[in-house]
């Protein structure tokens, strides 16, 4: 056990993997911060620079931000009021009232030391968890690991917002966009519509920016205004190590209560976070402060949420079962290094396993300290509007997502599963089981085909299958008691921020495109052979039936239009133009003509100091494209390099 943790410190410990752990910490402190961005979009927008070094390196900086997202979104949580990410309203909710008390510093120290140990405890329970749980994991079939598969997909569709049949539509149709491309079992192109850019499928890279990414900063843009609306002082840090000092074992009990949320695929921070800040009103002598500044919930949220995010890698390292979104990313970079989480990963990469240990330790450690030394610049720095940060963060999306072919088309796509993954977010339906279900896709046809292969249908019967498909069925015969009998519980599904008040006209449209993009897909793989339309009928049937219903629910409850006052679709409508800029005058011209609008139109900023920042901004990114060593997209039309 000892000597691969040695090798894997020594091997994380080399300069280039160091440097790429801290650049990863310091991306996702910066994400974190950023209210509803978080983690999916930093390790998205990090995921293009991955392949620049070795794998070693590339997962080091993935960890690096996965590690500190829930620490630094305690700052917008805390000064802001605003959660950073949705693990963090109970942090927002005590941290902002207790700042306008003049306590912030406090707040402040609590959480960053609170996150410190939920990290730290989560690595602990990676390293527990490897030597423990690998004699069973090597005792898993393809059966069980399909099986597995299905689980945290139901899971992902399950546990995220109120309406079931929305969340498995969504989860239906990331596995559909999964099997774009070619058929490992036959010679088939599925999906491809006679273009030859489909011909590989679709690249996480721009699914996950499109689905996330992209939907967030056009609903910030369309907010507009500054990020806060008064400048907050940060001093005596040491009250909050004081305070912090006095529940260390409320702390410690929190985290323990994320590392469960993180063992259940898909539940993860949101759930667990709100568990533990149950537990601590529970146990607190004096219940009335709770909602009006209580530093014991900032120490339960913040334990809570840490220890979550990292022991959501447990069952994506053992099961490839993502435990979240992120971690369903870090899961497809393994992938494209070619390490296969589950019964090779433990017997073959023990060293990779610990080096992952290491580096969410060792990352969270250093992103407490970092956030104490940079909160007070941080807190002067609230107050500028946010396109002056959406300006850099979408030409970086665009960066990202142009590496996957360095083909325009990329940039097309992006924004159009941005335009999805808008509709979505304004629609009800949850993003998080689409993207799971994309990452899912190939390990699952895989397994499927391999269990079809050995035991036919006859798979179904196995012991390990049925123990496993109980928790699925379990789960949902109770909830369809529950609902029979009307049942009331204070445990249901979590709504995290990814989920709006449904906009009537967003649901029928996007359900209305889902029924109509399935029905196709039906149609379509009647042509395909046996083996290559297996796992695509497991998603088109079930996505079909899922969509009509949540159509014909729409239609029963009546349409109204979008609000006057919404602007939203209007700035969406402005970036897809800005892809279409690209194509016809090349990514130069279009580019300051982004810049141009968001500088002067959106943020409001004066000539010099806009013209100052925007050309410091495009050089940037076009040393960006140097280092990554290709072009910009020339245009069709206009060929200005």
């Amino acid at each position: 056990m000892f000597d691969p943790a040695l090798v894997a410190l020594q091997a994380l410990l080399e300069p280039a993997r160091l440097a790429a752990l801290i650049a990863g910490m310091l991306a996702g402190m910066v994400f974190g911060m950023l209210p509803g961005l978080g983690g999916v979009a930093a390790v998205s927008i990090l995921l293009p620079f991955i392949y620049l070094a070795d794998d070693y390196a590339g997962l080091a900086l993935l960890l690096g931000a996965i590690s500190v997202v829930y620490t630094s979104d305690t700052i917008t949580s805390v000064l802001l009021g605003a959660p950073g990410s949705p693990a963090s309203a109970p942090t927002a909710i005590e941290g902002h009232a207790l700042a306008k008390q003049g306590k912030a510093a406090s707040a402040l120290g609590v959480g960053f030391l609170a996150s410190m140990v939920g990290g730290l405890v989560g690595a602990l329970v990676l390293l527990v968890a490897i030597p423990v749980a690998g004699p069973i994991v090597l005792a898993l079939g393809t059966p069980e690991l399909f099986m597995f598969a299905l689980v945290g997909l139901y899971f992902a569709s399950s546990m995220v917002g109120p309406n079931l049949a929305k969340g498995l539509a969504a989860a239906c149709f990331g596995v559909l966009l999964g099997v774009v491309g070619p058929a490992p079992a036959a010679a088939d192109f599925r999906f491809t519509f006679g273009q030859a850019y489909l011909l590989d499928g679709f690249t996480l890279t721009i699914v996950a920016l499109g689905l996330f990414g992209v939907a967030e900063v056009v609903a910030m843009l369309a907010a507009g205004g500054g990020i806060a609306q008064e400048r907050s002082e940060i001093q005596r840090w040491g009250d909050g190590f004081r305070a912090f000092w006095q529940r260390k074992w409320l702390v410690l009990r929190a985290s323990v209560i994320g590392v469960f949320g993180g063992f259940v695929p898909a539940v993860g921070a949101s759930a667990s976070t709100w568990v533990a800040y149950a537990d601590a009103m529970r146990s607190a002598k004096d219940k009335s402060r709770f909602g009006r500044g209580e530093i014991r919930g900032i120490a339960a949220s913040e334990g809570a949420n840490n220890a979550t995010i990292i022991a959501d890698l447990v069952p994506t390292l053992l099961f490839s079962v993502p435990g979240g979104p992120a971690a369903a990313i870090f899961l497809g970079a393994l992938f494209s290094f070619g390490y296969y989480p589950g019964p090779r990963m433990v017997s073959e990469n023990p060293d990779l396993m610990y080096l992952i240990v290491w580096s969410v330790a060792l990352a969270s450690v250093l992103g407490a300290a970092v956030c104490f030394a940079a909160t007070p610049v941080i807190a002067r720095l609230t107050r500028i509007p946010f396109a002056i940060v959406a300006a850099p963060l979408l030409l970086v999306m665009v960066l990202g997502a142009y590496q996957a072919t360095r083909d325009v088309g990329d940039i097309f796509l992006l924004f159009a599963i941005g335009a999805i993954g808008w509709l979505m977010k304004h629609a009800g339906w949850p993003r998080a089981p689409a993207l799971v279900g994309f990452v899912l896709a190939q390990p699952m046809e895989q397994y499927f085909w391999l269990t079809w292969q050995i035991h036919g249908w006859g798979f179904l019967a196995r012991p390990g299958v049925l123990v496993i498909a109980a928790l699925i069925l379990v789960p949902l015969l109770v909830g369809l008691v529950r609902r029979s009998l009307r049942v009331e519980t204070s445990v249901g599904p979590v709504k995290p921020a990814d989920i709006q008040v449904e906009k009537p006209l967003a649901g029928l449209i996007l359900a209305s495109l889902m029924t109509l993009a399935f029905a196709y897909a039906a149609w379509e793989m009647i042509g395909f052979n046996t083996d290559s339309r297996l796992l695509p009928a497991l998603a088109v049937v079930p996505g079909l039936v899922f969509s009509v219903a949540v159509l014909a629910g729409r239609l029963r409850s009546g349409i109204d239009g979008f609000d006057p006052g919404f602007r939203e679709p209007a700035y969406l409508g402005a970036i897809i133009l800005y892809a279409v800029g690209v194509w016809a005058v090349g990514f130069n011209l279009a580019t300051v003509g982004l810049l141009a609008w968001m500088l002067f139109g959106c943020a409001g900023m004066r000539p010099i100091g806009g013209t100052i920042y925007g050309a410091a901004v495009f050089g940037g990114i076009h040393g960006l494209f140097h280092l990554m060593q290709y072009a910009p997209p020339a245009g069709a039309l206009i060929d200005l390099i």
